[in-house]
């Protein structure tokens, strides 16, 4: 029999799971609250259920999904870690510090969608990897809580008091490995999670949602009702240059992608972001640029620059900072919305994959979770 884990019922399941083992139903909102707002590592610490209880949760079930294996560090606050799953497989995450003025900071969490990534993108470490499989909701919500329970535990340790509030994560973007919207309804199932008061209780507008350029799915996250925001990862602005860039190209052309956007933001009313990767001589050049600007023309939209990040293809390399102004500056003459990027984690492999690469070349048979042990 399947192990339970709490963080992949939603609050019908979390009360169906309690009065199944007999239990009054209010404890499931105790559980809850536990879970997404105390940030319980383990059942032992949700004092006010009874300890049979806890004992019988323990026994039966898991409270979270992932363990961290591996963690890298920078000085501006960046925080890589590689999870392993309860089948072995691994994914990455990241935590990104910003500061927001005034002595304060934004903490945002890269999630993955996915194990490995379908898209086969060449540029990138996780397309290079292969697709494995989607991640279930659990897997997706415990990247974020895994990471306010760090900002608490900093917070406990005496950091400034441009610490935030426990668990105080302010944004999520689904922009780690595997294309989101390819696990489209387990993604929504876990941003409704994340945005429920009763559990994570993060504003919509504060998640972000990084697509390839699925067309169709783009059209039916425009009819949601949660007002979650829209990147999608262009690259290119011809056809022939994004097919070799973002393979999925293939089957949605630019024609059918840009048609797609701006369903969306006649429908939603938000504008939308577009990420551009800037590699050495494929895609930075002023006629790129002029490409560019002339395919987003009359669209409500903002473009973000972000020079490449290394993999172990070094075909693909950033240019050089005056190749990068240029490109900036030929896009705002011609009235693009646009800002540019700075490559955040490049000292820890923050790189999408690049950790997951790198364990992979050296890390031992791989370790199942058991039950009850949280996860962690």
């Amino acid at each position: 029999m399947a192990t339970v884990c709490i963080t992949d019922l939603d609050s019908t399941g979390i009360l169906e799971l309690v009065t199944g083992l007999g239990e009054p139903s209010y404890r499931a909102a105790q559980l809850e609250q536990w879970t997404y707002h105390g940030l319980a590592s383990s059942f032992d610490e949700m004092t006010n259920l009874p300890k049979q209880f806890r004992h019988r949760l323990a026994q039966d079930c898991r409270l979270h999904t992932l363990r961290p294996v591996d963690e890298l560090v920078d000085r501006r606050g960046t925080v890589k870690t590689l999870f392993a799953l309860a089948d072995g497989e691994t994914v990455e995450s990241t935590l990104m510090t910003y500061s927001a003025g005034k002595g304060r900071s934004r903490y945002t969490v890269c999630v993955s969608t996915q194990v490995g990534c379908p898209i086969g993108c060449p540029f990138c470490a996780t397309g290079q990897q292969g697709f494995v499989r989607n991640l279930s909701r659990g897997e997706i919500v415990d990247q974020v809580l895994y990471f306010g329970r760090y900002l608490r535990d900093q917070g406990n340790g005496g950091r400034d008091d441009s610490t935030p509030p426990a668990g105080h994560i302010t944004n999520v973007v689904f922009m780690g490995m595997g294309e989101p919207l390819a696990n489209y309804d387990t993604l929504w199932k876990a941003i409704t999670t994340l945005n429920a008061p009763e559990a994570f209780g993060l504003g919509a507008r504060s998640m972000v949602i990084s697509t390839a350029g699925l067309a169709p799915q783009i059209r039916r996250l425009s009819r949601e009702r949660l007002q979650v925001g829209l990147a999608v990862s262009l690259h290119a602005a011809d056809n022939a240059l994004r097919t070799e860039l973002v393979p999925v190209n293939r089957r949605y052309p630019l024609e059918q992608l840009l048609s797609a956007c701006l369903e969306y933001v006649q429908r939603t009313g938000r504008r939308l972001s577009f990420e551009y990767v800037l590699f050495a001589g494929i895609n930075d050049s002023i006629r790129h640029a002029r490409l560019l600007a002339s395919l987003l023309g009359g669209l409500d939209c903002h473009v973000n620059l972000i020079p490449a990040n290394l993999t172990a293809d070094s075909s693909f390399r950033a240019p050089t900072r005056d190749a990068v102004l240029a490109f900036h500056s030929e896009l705002r003459n011609r009235r693009v919305r646009c800002t540019l990027r700075q490559a955040r984690g490049l000292a820890i492999d923050a790189g999408c994959g690049q950790l997951r690469s790198r364990y992979a070349a050296y890390a031992p048979g791989r370790e199942q979770l058991q039950p009850g042990d949280g996860g962690l």
